[in-house]
């Protein structure tokens, strides 16, 4: 089973599950527990080979739909029938999935940096990294991404968190969660037809160049998707702006009749 940690308010209170990117581990979420913990239960999880979760659960085929399914296992031990999912970067992905597979799980959705459809520009970063995953050592190949996805001085501590917790990784597993983003465009648009029911709140920074495009567009033709800038604020913004964040998804919660 997956590594998780929990934060109990009480057993009437609403869960709220919080999923990190690729690279990343429950740690990014440092800035939203304390707020969160005040009016909600509050489960952190490491994805497969991230923080401490097992590195050896990987079969041929694997696909986001078992990483969903490792979540609900989660889910089904502790109990939690429903739960709101905010989740960050490629975790998206993998919230969106639990929410396909599972919707009646799900309460509602808050994506951070949310990466919803690859550019062209992004779809020629992601070619030269899958032909070069297994010939340079993982960390410079992540740097390299992590520079283009957060450039600015303002996104430094939201890169370097997400550079230290990746290098806790194996070769391995970077090499094998690289390998699921040659799915990721067909797979995304099943993904915003099958959850457009739930709904579903995007926060993005406004200097998150590469994936606020997609995002716009898809808010507009869904009713149950709303969309937040955040300004001042890159790819990671629960980090680059927590007290933003935090009172943007907080007040969104809250929104939805008979949840919160």
């Amino acid at each position: 089973m997956l590594y998780y940690k929990t934060y109990i308010k009480d057993n009437d209170a609403p869960w709220v599950t919080f999923i990190h990117g690729a690279g990343g581990s429950s740690t990014i979420w440092f800035k939203q527990i304390r707020y969160f913990r005040k009016d909600y239960n509050i489960l952190l999880l490491d994805l497969r080979g991230h923080g401490r979760s097992q590195e050896d659960r990987w079969k041929k085929g694997d696909t986001f739909g078992h990483l969903a399914d490792e979540i609900i296992e989660v889910f089904d031990h502790l109990k939690i029938e429903r739960t709101h999912i905010i989740a960050m970067s490629l975790g998206t992905i993998v919230a969106q999935t639990i929410a396909d597979k599972y919707p009646r799980r799900i309460q509602s959705l808050v994506l951070g940096g949310a990466i919803l459809a690859l550019d062209v520009r992004t779809k020629i970063l992601l070619f030269i990294g899958r032909h070069l995953k297994r010939v340079i050592p993982y960390m410079l190949l992540y740097k390299f991404f992590a520079y283009i996805i957060m450039p600015r001085k303002a996104h430094e501590e939201s890169r370097l968190a997400f550079i230290n917790e990746a290098k806790k990784m194996s070769q391995k597993q970077f090499v094998k969660w690289f390998t699921l983003t040659r799915l990721v465009n067909p797979y995304l648009s099943h993904l915003q037809i099958s959850t457009s029911t739930i709904p579903t709140l995007f926060i993005m920074g406004e200097e998150d160049y590469l994936f606020i495009p997609p995002v716009k567009k898809v808010t507009q033709d869904h009713e149950n998707f709303y969309c937040e800038i955040i300004s001042n604020s890159g790819h990671v913004c629960n980090i680059d702006k927590p007290d933003k964040f935090n009172l943007t998804a907080d007040r969104f919660l809250r929104s939805l009749d008979g949840i919160v």
